[in-house]
């Protein structure tokens, strides 16, 4: 019989299948500290949780029975996942159950944004018969552009159709053949701006979608744009947001989510009559609520009977013999990930990684688990994937993963190399562990270079011409960026070039675009790996 210890306050309905099951005793007990947890731990099997109970080390050593702790939610924060792993402890999350609630609360604000719902009852039960100042717009015929094209993008998606709508679908990973399937146009960012009547924005938050609708693109949208943002806050810029309002760029706006929560009191867009907020509550339904519960209680059920299961989000115990050899290389291999993502245009469809020497000889798929993850944290956030459901990730997005082995490898006991395959190009880095220096890249696109992948990086793509070196540090030294070292690789004199430079701040793209409008230049990219 196993025992499951339920800590938090979880709906009954959601666990019920635990409580149903013959070889399974539940017991609810919310409110523990962390001293009577740990008195009364070791007799169970498994741990649930929501956000109230903190799960420390201290309380997994005392697990001694401890197999899986299950989170009915997301987030994982509260959840020692490195002290887990250690003691073979499965943490599972459930990922998907707030996806068709936030899918519906986007459609709910933007019905509202649409007919000024929320406006128009305030005046009414404040006294005023008012229909002629709420003159709305059908969302029939309109085109809606979809930034985020994921679980729950891809469900309001769905629905826009069933309205008339004709759909826009922006995703660093969609293809043309899934767009096909959806039924949606495939298109870029800027493309969505410009012609997009709503624009709705299901993308994690990371330093490339910080801000990714700000002042440029309203100076370019399409007039009477409205926007719903139920994803994260500073997707979108606030503040010029509120500008384009004021100015009549954006004829409506509805947000669920804020960059500071809660916001200020001050905060502009709670006085502002053509905007409408609330308290983020995209995943606030009683259904919600229940799913995450169910969710994770079918895959607790799986883990203790030694079935199949789905959403861990902490690393599985790899052999010591294995893991001594491959530990070494997992920094690499996930920074090796994120550079070439970072590198590399267009929507990406397949991930090709090659190991030579003799990584060769074992089994690497622990390690190309994190090149994965590198290659997804970069879009998706790094909150968003792990080492363990990186490969699921790639596999619900249609991405090729493809390993291929060599036991020769030129200059280097190891090397690993990784490229990334989309309709516009195909990008490769390598990289290796060279004794008394640690990691290293050698290797962009053609080009050998000698790198170490840590801080603040500008890849600059030139011609092999005298004088480019000169005029790169005078422009970022006039611009107070300093440049801590400088590496250059190139096959042909006078031919193409590339040069890798450690800075020792963010550069920022208006200094990339003066880089790239300096003579003999081609591109100027950052990248940031830490």
């Amino acid at each position: 019989m196993f025992k499951v210890l339920v800590s938090d306050p979880i709906s009954d309905l959601g666990i019920q299948q635990l409580v149903d099951a013959q070889d399974v005793a539940v017991d609810k007990k919310p409110g523990l500290s962390e001293d009577e947890l740990v008195s009364i731990i070791g007799e169970y099997d498994a741990l649930l949780v929501r956000s109230q109970t903190r799960v420390t080390p201290r309380i997994m050593e005392a697990g001694k029975q401890l197999k899986v702790v299950g989170r009915a939610g997301v987030g994982v924060d509260n959840i020692d996942l490195e002290a887990a792993t250690q003691r073979g402890i499965i943490v599972i999350n459930a990922p998907d159950g707030n996806t068709i609630t936030t899918c519906e609360h986007t459609f709910a604000m933007m019905m509202a944004v649409a007919r000024h719902i929320p406006q128009a009852y305030l005046k009414t039960v404040g006294g005023v018969w008012d229909r002629k100042s709420f003159l709305g717009v059908e969302l029939r015929n309109k085109t809606l552009g979809v930034l985020g094209m994921g679980r729950i993008g891809s469900e309001v998606a769905k629905r826009a159709k069933a309205f008339g709508m004709e759909i826009m679908g922006y995703d660093p990973f969609m293809t043309e053949e899934r767009a096909e399937k959806l039924g949606i146009k495939l298109a870029t960012v800027d493309e969505i701006v410009r012609n997009a009547d709503f624009m709705t924005v299901h993308t994690p938050l990371t330093p490339e979608t910080r801000h990714m609708i700000g002042k440029k693109q309203f100076e370019v949208m399409k007039p009477g744009m409205r926007i719903v943002n139920c994803a994260r806050g500073g997707i979108i810029d606030e503040l010029a947001l509120v500008e384009a309002v004021d100015a009549g760029i954006v004829a409506g706006a509805a947000f669920d989510v804020f960059e500071v929560e809660p916001p200020a009191e001050d905060h502009p867009f709670l006085t502002n009559p053509k905007i409408i907020v609330t308290p983020h509550l995209g995943a606030s339904t009683v259904e919600a609520q229940e799913n995450v519960a169910i969710d994770v209680s079918e895959q607790v059920l799986h883990i203790l009977r030694n079935e199949p299961f789905s959403n861990a989000v902490n690393m599985p115990p790899i052999p010591a013999n294995l893991q001594s050899k491959l530990q070494p290389y997992y920094a690499l291999g996930e920074k090796l990930g994120s550079l070439v993502a970072q590198i590399t245009e267009g929507a990406v469809q397949e991930i090709t990684v090659r190991y030579s020497g003799e990584l060769a000889e074992v089994d690497t798929q622990p390690l190309t688990r994190y090149i994965v993850k590198g290659v997804l944290s970069h879009h998706l956030g790094s909150d968003q994937v792990n080492v363990v459901n990186s490969m699921h990730l790639a596999k619900v997005r249609d991405l090729n993963i493809v390993q291929q082995k060599s036991q020769a490898s030129k200059d280097f006991t190891n090397l690993v190399t990784v490229s990334l395959r989309t309709k516009k190009e195909e990008r490769i880095v390598a990289g290796t562990l060279l004794t008394g220096y640690g990691e290293r890249v050698v290797q962009i696109d053609k080009f050998p270079v000698d790198v170490t992948p840590e801080g603040n990086l500008i890849l600059i793509s030139h011609n092999d011409k005298p004088g480019i070196i000169g005029r790169v540090g005078t422009l970022l030294g006039n611009n107070d960026v300093n440049i801590a070292t400088m590496q250059v690789g190139r096959q042909l004199v006078g031919g193409s070039a590339i040069m890798v430079l450690t800075v020792d701040k963010n550069a920022g793209k208006e200094i990339l675009e003066q880089l790239t409008n300096l003579p003999e230049m081609n591109t100027a990219k950052e990248i940031s790996l830490f």
